[in-house]
């Protein structure tokens, strides 16, 4: 079985309240983004599940990996078998578009499929809810007001598809850590629900990332990219997420080529044009 897992987009970021219990009360909207992680499941007679990697490299301990974990959960409640997991890695790394909790919500996916668990939508996400923050989205795979600690869903109606979407990735690494170390919760005076349905070319005046001032302070880097896609004509640019990625929403295809001199430059395209 071949999936498909893509990233998505924070358009804008509101860390409204820490938590008791450490987590941050979040506002953001949630936008599938076509830029693929490609995955492979094949079922296996060996004892234990195996993930190979190609292409990016993803830090820390294989045995930690998301993918290995959503076929962990899936098999403590289901009689499945092992499975052998080939991922090719092109969502970057630590950019903030969700590419290690696509990957796991699509291996959710994939299994219910592939074993015939015969899984709702529903109970994928409760699933993806154990992984992570941001897996359930995936589930759906549709725009959302997301709310909550990022789990709290509501449709939105935002089609960007006549767009022309761009991200720029330095190789620049923000942990997650770092990223709310130096954001400082409050109530925004601006409601993303509402400033969403404003025509696009009002959200630069509206909607931001709040993990930008403080980042981008520390990383200027990101200022200047964000400000550049701004000069190149962009309608709105932002990072998303707690970075490092910055996106571009332009009318028309630009040529970007310029932009090499920040990292690596991604024109995400959808599967079916």
């Amino acid at each position: 079985m071949i999936l498909f897992a893509n990233a998505k987009i924070n358009i804008g970021l509101q860390v409204i309240a820490k938590r008791p219990d450490g987590y941050h009360e979040l506002n953001s909207v949630f936008y599938p983004l076509p830029l693929y992680d490609i995955i492979e499941l094949l079922e296996t007679d060996k004892q234990q599940s195996t993930l190979t990697v190609q292409g990016e490299r993803i830090p820390g301990d294989q045995a930690d990996n998301l993918c290995l974990r959503a076929h962990a959960l899936l098999k403590k409640e289901f009689d499945i078998p092992s499975v052998t997991i080939d991922l090719i890695k092109q969502i970057p790394i630590g950019a903030g578009l969700g590419g290690g909790s696509a990957d796991a919500s699509f291996v959710l996916k994939g299994l219910s499929e592939l074993f015939k668990l015969n899984l709702t939508d529903l109970q994928l996400k409760g699933y993806a809810a154990q992984l992570g923050a941001d897996c359930p989205f995936f589930i759906g795979n549709t725009p959302v007001f997301a709310t909550g600690i990022g789990t709290d869903f509501k449709l939105v109606s935002l089609d960007l598809s006549e767009y022309y979407i761009a991200v720029i990735m330095p190789d620049i690494h923000i942990s997650t850590a770092e990223a709310y170390k130096g954001v400082k919760p409050k109530a925004s005076d601006v409601n993303l629900e509402e400033a969403i349905r404003l025509p696009i070319q009002e959200w630069k005046f509206l909607i931001r990332n709040d993990f930008e001032d403080d980042i981008f302070d520390n990383h200027p880097l990101l200022k200047e990219i964000k400000e550049a896609l701004y000069q190149k004509g962009a309608i709105y640019a932002s990072m998303s997420g707690s970075g490092a990625a910055i996106y571009g929403i332009f009318w028309k295809k630009t040529d970007l080529s310029e932009f090499s001199r920040y990292g690596k430059i991604y024109y995400p395209v959808a599967l079916t044009q």
